[in-house]
Order: C-alpha cells, then structure tokens, then sequence
C-alpha cells in the first residue's frame, strides 16, 4: 500500500545506500539499481504472485523517530509481518487463566493499517513456554485440555484476521526424531494431529503450517518431516503448508533446496520460507556481503521456480534487531537492512531476484 508522496520520499531517501560499501556488489552476483527511485519489494514480489515478509516485535518496541523509521521502511518494502515473540507461550499466555494480547494485537492492527498480512508463529513449541506451565505437574488428561485450550484460545481470537498459523514448530530433533517435550512426553505423540485439528476447527480459513529448521534441503530431518507431512495428508489431518526457516551461513546454501520444494509440493501442501537469514563472520568484508548477496538472490530464485513456494520472509527488518549475534557469537550482518535503516547488497539481490 502506498503512502502519501511525502512519506515514499522519505522512505526512497531511507532506504537509499550509505557510503559504507556495503551495497556495492557488482558484476552478475547482485547489480544494485542505479537509482534509489526503485519499486518496493512488495511490488514486485506480487507481480510474482509472491508475499514478501519480515519478522518484527523488537522493533515495535522502539519509540520516537526510530519507531517511525522502522514502521515506514516495513510497510512500504513488505507485505506480510511475523510476530518473532509475541505470540509465543510465554508472552500470550501468562497465567493459567489469563491470556495477554495487547504486543501480538498491535502489530496485527499496525498490518491491518499498512495493507500488510500476517502469518502467526508459533502455536505449539517446545520452548518458550511460560513458567506456570512448565513448572507445574499436570496428568495427561489436564496437559491435552491445556493444551487444547490455548490452541482453541488463541486461533480463535485471530480468526479470519491471518493469512498463515505455525501450528507446531520444530517437533523433530536434529536426527530427524520426534522432539522429547512436555507435549509428547504428556499429551503423546498424536499431539501433532491433535494440534492441527484443533486449529482447524478454531479457523476454517487459516492456512495451517507445520515450521523446522534445518529442513530446507534433502537430509535425514527434511526427510522426517517429509514423512510427518505425507502421513498427516494422508489421514485427513487439515496441514496445508511446511515452513522451511532458512538460517543460512554465506556459501551454504543447500544445493537441494529447489528438490525439497518440490518434493513437499507434491504432496499438495504449500511452501513458506519463513524465517530467512543469511549470516556472516564479522566484521564483515565486502566479498562476504557479496557472496551474502547472491546467496540471497539464489534463494528467491529457487522459490519463484516452484509456484507452490508462495512466501519468502526474513526474520527481522534490520540487522539492529536481529537475533544472529546472541544466537552465534562471531556472526551477524545477517538482513537486507543494516542497523542505520540501509539498504544492503543483500536488498539488491533480493531486489533483482524478483525483478
């Protein structure tokens, strides 16, 4: 949705590349456009038939210009917003009895107001959960009523406001195995379909997803999942969509990863990519924001050629609110924006995949 022309001026002059060298990639890897009066992301990604996203509730929490900056610079590039925390266990569900939707309800208004859809995440999770729940000791019978209760509770609060749910989020272990969690370990294994089951019947609409990482090429837990998927389709259990995360390190890139997609494709179920970064050792050098560059453009590529892969999203808008250098000390850099709100090279190739 565009702004009044002011405010597209201002977000051109935002957006426009700083005199850091970061955005100059050259050559076929990812060539920046000669003018910063480019179209934004959203545009073209739905000239695509594409959603374009971003993870965001770290920025939500700014305040003054620097909130400001972060509202026009997400609405006017992208499409559709993920919650990161917000709707998490722990953050929505406080208490026993109490359910707190005041965070998660202000980026849904804010997408509203801003044309933006919104893929909600995570609605069952092994972490995050909140303190009343994990430390209390509950019988299988009082762990499944809990459990469908904040399914019910939730999914119906958002209903027909959400393009997407994450329903159950990372259930395999590494190895490809069911995850030991208070949900297998109490309500059973069956807690998946239960899960999907009970977000159906709280949304009829809603596209229901299951989200992992490390399943974004061909490899014993993309095969699990794979396995999860179809045997879920098979018995009627209402999964419309797998979510491939997609936090990548520069230069490893799956080269199975359009394999993958087509594979879950086959099986009639959409394709996501939900949570895309792409990390580099910092400080970063100029060659490693190229490769991180074409990396990028490499990804949006692999996902335009399978029309069932509907949804690439990068998890944070800036580098300022990204999770990298907390999760893997060393690395960072990891979006298309840096923390002053520039346009990166990985912008471009993003950009030029779509263009």
């Amino acid at each position: 949705m565009r702004g009044p022309s002011w405010i597209v001026l201002a977000l051109l002059a935002t957006i426009s590349c700083g005199s850091s060298g970061e955005s100059d990639v050259s050559g076929p890897t990812a060539p920046a456009p000669t003018s910063t009066d480019t179209m934004p992301l959203r545009t073209l990604a739905a000239q695509r038939g594409r959603h374009v996203g971003t993870a965001g509730d770290r920025g939500f929490r700014y305040t003054g210009s620097d909130l400001t900056r972060f509202k026009r610079l997400l609405a006017r590039e992208f499409d559709l917003v993920t919650p990161e925390n917000d709707m998490k266990h722990e953050r929505i569900h406080p208490a026993r009895t109490q359910y707190r939707f005041d965070s998660a309800d202000s980026i849904v208004a804010f997408a509203d107001s801003a044309g933006l859809r919104v893929r909600g995440h995570p609605l069952v999770w092994h972490r995050q959960l909140a303190p009343w729940l994990t430390s209390g000791t509950w019988s299988p019978a009082e762990a499944r009523a809990l459990l469908q209760d904040h399914i019910t509770t939730v999914v119906n609060h958002y209903r027909g406001r959400l393009l997407a749910w994450d329903v159950v989020n990372e259930a395999l272990d590494d190895d490809g195995t069911l995850r030991q969690s208070i949900w297998r370990d109490l309500v059973g294994r069956d807690y998946i379909e239960l899960a999907f089951r009970w977000a159906r019947e709280a949304d009829p609409t809603v596209a229901l997803f299951y989200n992992d990482y490390n399943i974004e090429g061909v490899n014993a837990k993309s095969d699990s999942a794979y396995a999860l998927v179809r045997d879920l389709r098979a018995r009627g259990v209402p999964i419309d969509g797998v979510g491939l995360q997609a936090h990548f390190v520069a230069g490893g890139i799956p080269a199975t990863l359009g394999q993958n997609i087509s594979r879950f494709a086959a099986l009639g179920v959409k394709v996501h990519i939900t949570e895309l970064d792409i990390r580099v050792p910092i400080p970063s050098t100029a060659a490693m924001l190229q490769m991180q560059a074409q990396n990028y453009r490499d990804v949006v590529q692999t996902c335009l050629t399978y029309p069932a892969c509907e949804v690439i999203s990068v998890w944070g808008l800036t580098d300022r609110e990204s999770w990298i250098p907390s999760a893997f000390p060393g690395f960072g850099d990891a979006l298309l924006f840096d923390a002053s709100y520039q346009a990166k090279a990985a912008y471009f190739g993003v950009y030029n995949a779509f263009k």
